[in-house]
């Protein structure tokens, strides 16, 4: 299939002959996967302070579901803007913690724009002090609202990003993972970044961050998102290895066969639920299994993804267009 779908177009002409053209469809990366609250938020959040309530009002409806709540912060998180008034909002309700949450979420992600997606080699000093500054703000804010709302697990796992850029020790990044699954067990986003804290590139290794991701694999029940770790973890070690989309290591006969098991234990079986951000689980899988050349296991995932590309794991192939590397490889596997 190629890369581009087109419309066919009737298009009449000066004598009155009608003809028909094609036009190419412009893709993009939705940062709401299609939920319709997260869309109306970033749409408030870009026109101000007068908004607040209305993203307030999803926040709080959110509050009882640990995985929802960070679920909409996140997509929240990536809007430019809000970090110049939520404080505003927050004086405004001194009570109220949900302010101040988003205001975190925020600071965590306007720290990490502020470093980039760079190797740390390549980070300058200003950028680093930058980046620190930014994240030991969001830090106070979210250890306030820890404090506030004992319940929440939300603060718990925006304090694990934070631990992770700040360079907090194994005791400190373990108890914020643990407080974050004391509040919602099972929660996917939190493993996810626990992973990352193992990783190699942030100062673990690859044995710990396979052990993990096998680990939470099995604990949970057949059909959990969980399951995406093992493929994340695989698809970490081959960019440490340099990321070529040639490299044998996933085709390796022990990672496909570790792939296959967290596929058959999460995106294909049949108690998967398609909740929340669940694209990016099939895209990890999809993007793993591609690279293994492996296009029968790949080729559904596509096919179920459409053009829900998610901006992981695609970037580690093009940081600057994840969707151009998407598009290429659906197309490869003949999806």
């Amino acid at each position: 299939m190629s890369w581009w779908t087109s419309r066919l177009l009737h298009v009449r002409r000066a004598e009155g002959e009608t003809f028909l053209f094609r036009r190419k469809k412009t893709y993009a990366i939705d940062p709401t996967f299609g939920d319709a609250r997260l869309a109306a938020m970033r749409t408030a959040a870009k026109e101000g302070i007068g908004q607040w309530p209305v993203i307030r009002g999803h926040l709080a409806a959110a509050v009882g579901d640990g995985e929802d709540l960070t679920f909409l912060l996140d997509g929240l998180a990536t809007v430019s803007g809000p970090e110049r008034w939520l404080g505003e909002a927050a004086a405004a309700a001194p009570d109220d913690a949900l302010p101040l949450l988003a205001s975190g979420a925020r600071h965590v992600e306007w720290a990490w724009h502020a470093r980039t997606g760079l190797a740390a080699e390549y980070v300058s000093d200003e950028q680093w002090k930058l980046f620190r500054a930014r994240l030991t703000t969001a830090e106070e804010l979210l250890l306030d609202v820890a404090e506030r709302e004992p319940e929440w697990a939300a603060p718990w796992y925006y304090l694990q990003i934070c631990g992770r850029g700040l360079q907090v020790t194994d005791d400190v990044a373990e108890g914020r993972f643990a407080a974050t699954l004391r509040r919602w067990p099972g929660h996917t986003a939190a493993h996810r970044q626990h992973l990352q804290q193992l990783s190699a590139k942030w100062g673990g290794s690859h044995e710990r961050m396979h052990a993990f991701a096998r680990e939470a694999m099995l604990g949970a029940r057949a059909g959990s998102p969980l399951g995406q770790l093992v493929a994340q973890a695989h698809l970490e070690e081959w960019l440490d290895q340099g990321g070529d989309p040639e490299s044998p290591y996933l085709s390796g006969t022990e990672v496909l066969a570790a792939l296959n098991q967290a596929a058959a234990r999460s995106v294909y079986h049949a108690d998967f639920v398609r909740r929340l951000d669940w694209p990016r689980a099939f895209n990890t899988f999809a993007m793993a299994f591609a690279l293994a050349g492996d296009d029968r296991l790949a080729r559904p995932l596509f096919r179920v993804l459409g053009d829900r590309a998610t901006e992981l794991p695609w970037a580690y192939l093009d940081g600057q267009s994840p969707m151009v590397p998407f598009l290429a490889w659906r197309g490869r596997v003949g999806a």
